[in-house]
């Protein structure tokens, strides 16, 4: 599974969906409780929602006539963040196998266009400023659970996405190791390219493939501008390891963003030609999509500029 994944993104270039929580909350006006956007998976019409907002993408994906990761909905649906919503655990299960679903509906619906299922996983604190950091064996403890479910529902890998420190992506990791399933650790950066710790982009990644035997399918960088990290894109193999892009629209710092009421959407043909810039830069980058304020216009301009 691991071999034939790499084999696929190797053989043409893929596209993600953008930022989804921002497009429902900023374009479509609905009310997100805790940023969970796979609460919409429990009405008709949410569903609805859903899917009208990845055949965007996966349109673009067919014009262009490469690849698709759908990315399940699920960035929040972990144990922690449905306490908060009242949610039983059987609820937040029965919700993730339906967000692979979905997935698998969408998937049948596009065609001659390759794609993958991808389980999405969040961090279980806060992204930008965990509250609490967990050890490793804390992390691999907390985020298995939610592994299962989505590998039992079907999924080709799983994808932790915003993570902002090691022991977290770690744990995440070695709990997918276990389960023999195929991760993705994709870590956020503040403006000076470095994590919330103040440690490099570059010791993180070599830190997680140093205690996991190079565990990760692949690393990837999302919710931060590339204009906070593309001056920091130097070395080797680190490079290599990284192979998907999903950045924010806006050049903000993570406390700008935390704290403005409105959307900052950024210049899509500007994103565009700056994912032109770090596909120069990361010889192995594959993966195209997009984060915080981003919508199908940036993945149009994205895939334009580097597919």
């Amino acid at each position: 599974m691991f071999d034939e994944i790499l084999s696929k993104l190797n053989n043409q270039p893929y596209l993600t969906d953008s930022g989804l929580e921002t497009t429902l909350v900023f374009h479509e006006g609905l009310e997100l409780p805790c940023f969970a956007a796979f609460t919409l998976l429990d009405s008709a019409a949410g569903r609805e929602t859903l899917r009208h907002y990845y055949r965007r993408h996966l349109a673009i994906a067919a014009r262009k006539e490469v690849g698709f990761i759908l990315d399940t909905p699920t960035w929040r649906a972990s144990p922690d963040w449905a306490l908060r919503m009242d949610m039983s655990l059987s609820d937040l299960q029965r919700l993730n196998s339906k967000a692979v679903d979905e997935m698998k509906q969408l998937q049948s619906e596009a065609g001659a266009t390759a794609t993958l299922i991808s389980g999405c996983i969040g961090p279980r604190s806060d992204g930008y400023q965990p509250a609490f950091i967990m050890s490793s064996a804390e992390a691999k403890d907390y985020h298995q659970q939610q592994i299962l479910w989505l590998q039992q529902a079907g999924v080709d890998l799983i994808s932790a996405l915003t993570l902002c420190y090691t022991d977290e992506a770690i744990g995440i990791t070695q709990a997918a190791q276990q389960l023999e399933i195929p991760v993705v650790i994709s870590f956020t950066v503040e403006t000076d390219g470095r994590l919330i710790n103040g440690m490099p982009l570059r010791d993180a990644i070599e830190s997680v493939d140093q205690a996991t035997n190079e565990g990760p399918l692949y690393y990837m960088v999302n919710c931060a501008h590339p204009s906070h990290f593309q001056n920091h894109l130097q070395g080797e193999h680190w490079l290599s390891r990284i192979k998907g892009i999903r950045a924010n629209a806006s050049t903000k710092s993570h406390a700008e963003l935390d704290n403005s009421v409105t959307l900052d959407a950024g210049d899509p043909q500007a994103l565009g030609e700056s994912y032109k810039e770090l596909k120069h830069l990361l010889p192995d980058l594959r993966v195209y999509g997009g984060c915080c304020g981003t919508d199908h216009r940036h993945i149009e301009a994205i895939s334009h500029a580097c597919c």
